[in-house]
């Protein structure tokens, strides 16, 4: 017979309705940020910043799915959109031909330089403004330690592929 679920104390159940709350209004505003300033999706603009972030500019499609916690396929059609605007380049990877290696353009980097001013802004007015520094620095921790915990056992959509031995 299985056990039942243990119930949440208020405080539990209030910070999980919290965070809840901040990341879906965090992410409206950020959402609706990036299209005004960039016309890019949230998806969109998490590759192009992971790529940005990166010293070559580029990344494997499934390193990049996996970092951003969305389906391969829909990374792919992602990928190809930017890849159309002229935002990225797409092509096989020199290490596996199997795979696909995507690449930030120059054009890339300009979109991403005219939002993240924006970007910021929007971070600082809903998510930073109302915290001190200690604050910031806590939450981070703990959303550090989180974050780290779900990655150990992630969704399909986050866990590294695992690659035949050869």
């Amino acid at each position: 017979m299985s056990q039942s679920p243990r119930s949440l104390d208020q405080t539990e159940l209030g910070a999980y309705f919290a965070l809840i709350e901040v990341s879906s209004l965090l992410r409206h505003a950020v959402e609706q940020q990036l299209r005004e300033a960039g016309d890019l999706s949230y998806v969109q603009f998490q590759l192009l910043a992971r790529l940005g972030d990166s010293p070559a500019g580029s990344h494997r499609m499934t390193d990049l799915a996996d970092g951003v916690v969305y389906s391969r396929s829909g990374l792919t059609y992602q990928a190809q959109v930017l890849d159309e605007r002229g935002l990225v380049t797409r092509a096989p990877s020199a290490d596996d031909e199997r795979s696909t290696t995507v690449t930030i353009t120059d054009a890339g980097r300009d979109v991403l330089s005219r939002v993240f001013p924006g970007h910021i802004a929007v971070l600082d007015e809903l998510l930073y403004e109302p915290l001190a520094r200690a604050d910031v620095e806590a939450l981070a921790r703990i959303l550090g330690a989180v974050r780290d915990h779900m990655r150990s056992a992630p969704p399909r959509s986050a866990a590294p592929r695992r690659r035949a031995a050869r």
